[in-house]
């Protein structure tokens, strides 16, 4: 549990306490200095109140070449990495999710675990009742939910009544790097690329009642196209497709909502276009020049992430919102694999 008193925490650490100035620097420790791990510790490394404490890899060598750009303890195993922070950050292949998050958790750290949240929904019923029980901030890293074009998105269907959308999250292949093919890393290619517009759906549009689902396999071995229809609890309704050989087509990703007598379109978190009224006239907002880490979302994942410890308050995408896009994924492949539509409670 933790306490405001005058600019100053509280922190239970087993049967001692340690007193943590708000003005003292959010110590992070990543395990896992891959692609997402240095973006991570580029954006930590460059905000007040962070410090890259430590870094953890199988690879050494990878964290020490991390090291040298952002600084931070090179750590032998992940026992030492807890010793030298009180934060974790989980940027490891998908399938360790659970059991690195999990020891974060029990050694009472906070934790932001990047997508996904977990692979299979049992794992994921596990991760979620351990985040609950921890006494840290838990964080997912659905990133999208930060990038300025679906904030603005968000903003603009809030002023009018849209009822329903097409959207598409498709690869160019699964080759680059090697692992995004290989199932037994990251858990099908539902988890790797369209969990994350599994959770913008929820982010955008509420909660889903049901849905239907269709997949075929082609070009790697496991279902790699899929067509979807979604049914919201609130009568919204969406299509879906998502495609693992489609080419690196501009825009890759792309939400088209449709309002009355209006379609707003996002172009991957470039632009955002919106069309009104009867003739051809439409405004575009474009992200374009914003650096990609502001551009992506990552920046503001990272500072909401560090505010929410220092003010001990819930994160704006919770260990429940990582379980309900698992959720998400194994349905899809449930329906596809009965031939039945799926319902929600």
């Amino acid at each position: 549990m933790f306490w405001d008193c005058k600019a100053a925490l509280l922190v239970e650490v087993g049967k001692s306490y340690k007193k943590i100035s708000l003005m003292e620097k959010v110590k992070i420790g990543i395990i896992g200095t891959g692609f997402i791990g240095n973006v991570h510790g580029r954006i930590y490394s460059g905000l007040e109140n962070a410090v890259i404490s430590a870094l953890y890899d199988i690879v050494k060598e990878k964290a020490e070449k991390t090291s040298k750009t952002i600084g931070g303890k090179v750590c032998d195993s992940r026992e030492e990495l807890f010793d030298h922070c009180d934060t974790v950050l989980v940027c490891t292949p998908n399938k360790t999710h659970i059991e690195i998050a999990t020891d974060a958790v029990e050694h009472e750290k906070h934790v932001f675990c990047e997508k996904p949240f977990a692979i299979g929904t049992e794992d994921a019923k596990k991760l979620l009742e351990t985040a609950n029980n921890g006494k840290g901030v838990f964080q997912v890293g659905h990133n999208r939910r930060y990038a300025p074009v679906y904030q603005k998105l968000k903003e603009l269907i809030k002023t009018d009544c849209a009822h329903s959308a097409h959207i598409k999250m498709n690869r160019g292949e699964l080759k680059n790097p090697v692992w995004t093919g290989d199932v037994n890393v990251t858990g099908g290619f539902l988890y790797e690329t369209t969990i994350h517009l599994f959770d913008m759906c929820r982010f955008q549009f509420g909660e889903i009642e049901e849905l239907v689902a269709y997949g075929s396999q082609h070009e790697y071995p496991e279902l790699d196209e899929f067509s979807i229809i979604f049914k919201f609890k609130n009568g919204f309704h969406c299509t879906f497709a998502s495609s693992s050989d489609a080419s690196w087509h501009f825009p890759f990703e792309r939400i088209e909502v449709f309002c009355h007598h209006r379609t707003i379109m996002t172009e991957e978190m470039e632009h955002l276009i919106d069309s009104q009224g009867m003739d051809a006239n439409f405004e575009t907002h474009s992200f374009a020049m914003t650096e990609k880490e502001e551009r992506w979302g990552y920046v503001k994942e990272d500072k909401a992430f560090i505010d929410s410890i220092l003010n001990d308050k819930e994160p704006p995408v919770t260990a429940f919102d990582g379980f309900k896009s698992v959720e998400l994924v194994e349905s899809v492949y449930k329906a596809i694999k009965t031939g039945q539509k799926v319902r929600f409670d």
